[in-house]
């Protein structure tokens, strides 16, 4: 077939304002290791409307295509093309991928973890107007760099399911993992209500905890929490005090085992501090940006904690992600946590009602109108 040479995005041109719908250029051949690729969805996550917010910025960043959690199928591959796992790519399959990395810095190379590539830039190096171009999820076509790890998608995980593997669920299991995995009986505190606490508070019930307690609001969110196996939820509408009150009710006398950070609120380090139990462990998650949070490290050091960090995830943590949605098919209702798809009309309106939670995760498909 003839390869397009332009594409349909919405580029974000400025800070909280409407996307623009326009065109863009695609590359004039695909490279070696490289795939051309029709997006069928992608879905929206909560750094893409902070971004669209300007709450996550820097100079130089725009014009940029938001959108970092996409599938779609292979339209042209690339000589010697294949997936993370050695399997050759080609026209009509179904792919997912993660952020293109270097594989010569010292995070690639030392360290051996694709999420300290120094030239990761998840999420945030989707320049519009700058070659390859169109390489984030709110366009027609997307042009998957060769340094991206690709993944052929299995036919039983959904299209919307394998989107959100790309970041929001790999992002949970890797912390999961980074907690050193969640012992059956334990108690659980999740905050944060939104995509990524939601589908932590579903692996937190799924991996046996014997009491779980997701922290968040508005009450709809935590009514979906519920839904997705939460014991008990504590709106964010009452105060910090009052929150550590209720969640040591909660936890009862030991506390919280674990207690994983989703949410990336001012007082989320002292609160979870707080109900930790003795040698529990906090997982840091959601906190984003360089600014200076309170925390009690007298109490850390009294009660012997654990306090780990845990940054998006890579191929393997996807892998994981596509893994855990096929196993666990039928035992949430996973298809509440997306929006009915728009098309590239509609993102602006899905980033705007995102940044209000008036939707977990939009969905936009680009063949809609």
């Amino acid at each position: 077939m003839t390869i397009p040479t332009k594409t349909a995005a919405a580029v974000l041109t400025e800070h909280g304002r409407p996307l623009d719908l326009s065109d863009v250029p695609l590359p004039g051949e695909v490279e070696p290791g490289a795939a051309l690729v029709r997006i069928t969805c992608t879905t929206l996550c909560g750094t893409d409307v902070h971004l669209w917010a300007g709450q996550m910025t820097f100079p130089g960043m725009l014009p940029m295509i938001l959108g970092h959690e996409m599938v779609g199928e292979v339209v042209a591959a690339g000589e010697g093309t294949t997936d993370a796992l050695g399997r050759p790519l080609g026209p009509g399959d179904r792919i997912g991928w993660s952020e293109s990395t270097c594989g010569r810095c010292h995070g690639c190379a030392v360290l051996r973890e694709p999420v300290a590539c120094a030239s990761r830039g998840y999420g945030f190096m989707q320049r519009s107007d700058r070659p390859p171009y169109a390489t984030g999820g709110l366009v027609e076509y997307c042009y998957v760099t060769p340094g991206a790890a690709k993944l052929l998608l299995p036919d039983d995980v959904k299209d919307t399911w394998a989107a959100m593997s790309g970041c929001a669920a790999k992002t949970v299991l890797r912390a999961v993992d980074r907690a050193g995995g969640i012992r059956a009986g334990s108690t659980v505190v999740i905050q944060g209500a939104g995509a990524l606490g939601i589908f932590a508070t579903a692996v937190a019930r799924l991996s046996g905890a014997g009491t779980v307690v997701t922290v968040g609001g508005p009450d709809d969110r935590l009514a979906a929490a519920r839904r997705f196996g939460a014991d008990a939820t504590v709106s964010v509408d009452l105060g910090k005090d009052e929150r550590i009150a209720r969640l040591r009710e909660l936890t009862g006398e030991r506390g919280a085992d674990y207690v994983f950070d989703l949410a990336g609120a001012p007082t989320v380090a002292e609160e979870a501090v707080a109900v930790a139990a003795q040698r529990g462990t906090i997982a840091v998650v959601g906190t984003t940006g360089p600014g200076l949070t309170g925390v009690p490290l007298g109490t850390v050091m009294g009660k012997e904690l654990t306090v780990v960090g845990s940054l998006n995830g890579d191929i393997a943590d996807y892998h994981r992600a596509v893994g855990f949605f096929q196993t666990f098919a039928a035992r949430m209702p996973w298809d509440e946590l997306f929006s009915e798809p728009v098309g590239l009309s509609g993102a602006s309106a899905s980033v705007e009602s995102m940044s209000r939670l008036g939707q977990i995760k939009a969905v936009i498909d680009p063949r809609l109108p």
